[in-house]
């Protein structure tokens, strides 16, 4: 079995790093504009097998299978794909194929990024893979025929975050349809093959606020715009080039702008008529140093079409370029003991310059300084609950009595910026005990080592990270960083020692389970899982956890025939079980919702959550 794997992973890896074959784009060379895009056309308009449109069923089977967010196998449905985090409903290839729906998750169906409507419903467009994609039917048909924009009051959201509503920037303020920003370049690229592949078409089709019936440039200028913004701000993704192999493979053809981004610029890059810069960003700062690195944060640029990409200058001179997604970024390859200079320019897709932001100052640190690691406190929970019922508990493993006044608890609003509305702890933990913060609004009543935070950083959403600093060090972090996708869960990222600074790399930090001296009491006398002395309460184990079809496994009784209660985290009783037998048992759930729950049994007690 170890073998097989082995070599479906040499076949993934293949498939991957796969491009066109030698020769397939002869006679591009030096070309640009409408040049380059009528040589585009004629390439990838040879070879092309029509495979007719219930082929297009067959073709997802390799073409759009997840193995790039949960690596399950399942449909990857850029209307229903949380990229971060759990998906609110899977597919399975072949099953739940639309048919009827009224609601996300009832069944999937094609997408023509490009409306049917458009082009009549005729053939080839019509079963053309490279930018028909499958997708949730509910949400394919609230996209509708809209064209592609950016939405700031949507009328409706779909699960994973994909907007309709009224177009934002200039040059049209119709109806749209925006995706999440992880799927943006991938529809500009299948947009800009559509208009390739069928340019000697363009003239008969209907423009529905997005096409121009002209064989260049092909798209109504605004809509031009913003796909080239997208294209700029999220480019090819190894998802996109496996795609466009599978793709090539089923029906003799390929996407020239997945296997050449630079393309894009090539072909529409000197068409822009958006003359207007972005706006300078504002408020740069040097959030921490290193031996041979700052990071820097700012404010966003605003643009009227929308900022492509970021520019950071060191000394004047140009550093590194970052996404106009993002507002943060960390230079590297300084030398120590030195002070720098830096500013950072915005631009969008048709290269307009904004001025420079606010100038300022770092100096990079004589050598990296030392973290304690081990001898560190940490997060050991995290408890959500609606609205303000939150709650952080910081354990001390050390050994030794910790200063608190040395540490800071700080946000990152919605994952991103730099680190704020820091709160200073004060007062000392005894090694072996645990401090637990809670907003002061939260329904919670911890009975041990409990303080109520005014504000923030406790007052939180579910995509805002929270830190742990001491001095200017960030030592832990929990919440949405990459695979770090599930607040609740009983686990604590801790940075690695050769690593202290304030932004976070996965491979800079550990991962551990932790299990906590303290516990959290709830506002219920009959639940209160502290004891006065912090002495550990004694637990069981809950499989699987978290909890998913329903049935738990229980293991570690210390006593046999006791009644067991189960506990939401506001402290009510959802459940109660007559005799839970020592050693294991199983229990089954009365339809508990989504959430956290305490199974406690006599003097036992346990935390799980149902999925």
């Amino acid at each position: 079995m170890k073998k097989l794997s082995f070599l479906i992973l040499i076949f993934l890896s293949q498939i991957i790093v796969a491009q066109a074959p030698a020769n397939y784009y002869d006679g591009t060379a030096g070309l640009t504009g409408a040049a380059l895009k009528t040589k585009l056309s004629q390439i990838i308009s040879n070879g092309h097998i029509d495979k007719g449109y219930g082929g297009l069923y067959t073709g997802y089977e390799t073409t759009d299978r997840d193995n790039f967010f949960e690596k399950d196998g399942t449909v990857l449905d850029m209307y229903s794909e949380i990229p971060n985090g759990p998906d609110p409903y899977n597919y399975t290839p072949g099953q739940k194929q639309c048919g009827n729906y009224s609601q996300e998750g009832d069944c999937y169906n094609r997408e023509h990024i490009v409306p049917q409507s458009l082009f009549s419903e005729k053939y080839p467009m019509r079963s053309d893979i490279n930018f028909i994609r499958p997708t949730d039917g509910k949400v394919n048909g609230m996209r509708s025929d809209y064209p592609f924009g950016m939405v700031s009051k949507p009328t409706f959201t779909s699960k994973n975050g994909s907007k309709v509503g009224n177009n934002t920037t200039s040059g049209y303020s119709g109806t749209v349809f925006e995706p999440i920003d992880t799927f943006k370049g991938d529809i500009a690229r299948m947009v800009f093959y559509f208009v390739t592949r069928y340019e000697s078409r363009m003239a008969d089709f209907s423009t529905g606020n997005m096409l121009a019936n002209n064989t260049y440039p092909s798209l109504q200028d605004w809509e031009l715009q913003v796909l080239l913004t997208w294209a700029a701000q999220d480019p090819v993704s190894p998802e996109e080039i496996a795609r466009n192999n599978a793709s090539y493979n089923f029906q003799g053809n390929r996407n020239p702008y997945i296997d050449h981004p630079e393309w894009i610029q090539a072909v529409w890059g000197t068409t822009s008529s958006d003359t207007q810069a972005p706006t300078a960003p504002a408020n740069l700062a040097v959030n921490s140093t290193t031996a041979s690195t700052a990071t820097l944060s700012w404010a966003a640029a605003t643009d009227n079409i929308g900022v492509a990409s970021y520019e950071i200058y060191v000394d004047g001179v140009l550093k590194n370029t970052v996404s106009g997604s993002v507002t943060s970024a960390s230079v590297t390859g300084l030398v120590a003991n030195t002070t720098y200079s830096f500013y950072v320019i915005a631009k969008d897709a048709a290269g307009n310059a904004s001025p420079a932001s606010n100038t300022v100052q770092g100096t990079t640190n004589n050598s990296a300084p030392p973290v304690e690691n081990a001898k560190e406190i940490f997060f050991s929970e995290y408890v959500e609950g609606s609205s303000h019922n939150k709650a952080l508990e910081i354990s001390n493993f050390t050994g030794a009595t910790v200063d608190l006044s040395n540490y800071s608890v700080k946000k990152q609003v919605n994952g991103s910026g730099g680190w704020t509305n820091s709160y200073i702890l004060s007062g000392t933990l005894e090694s072996g005990q645990a401090l637990v913060l809670r907003n002061s609004s939260s329904a919670f009543s911890c009975n041990f080592n409990s303080i109520a935070v005014a504000g923030a950083p406790l007052d939180f959403n579910g995509n805002d990270p929270v830190a742990l600093f001491k001095g200017n060090t960030l030592i832990d972090v929990i919440g949405t960083f990459s695979n770090r996708a599930n607040f609740a869960e009983d686990k604590t990222l801790r940075r690695l020692v050769a690593n202290p600074n304030t932004t976070y790399t996965v491979s800079e930090w550990e991962v551990l389970s932790v299990d906590t001296c303290s516990g959290l009491g709830i506002a219920n006398p009959s639940i209160n899982l502290n004891t006065n002395d912090s002495k550990h309460v004694k637990k069981f184990t809950v499989s699987p956890n978290p909890v998913k079809n329903g049935m738990i496994q229980i293991s570690g009784f210390e006593e046999s025939n006791v009644r067991a209660e189960i506990y939401n985290m506001t402290g009510q009783l959802v459940q109660t079980v007559d005799k839970v037998s020592k050693t294991s048992d199983r229990i089954q759930l009365k339809n508990l919702p989504k959430g956290i729950y305490i199974l406690k049994a006599g003097n036992q007690a346990a935390k799980f959550i149902i999925e």
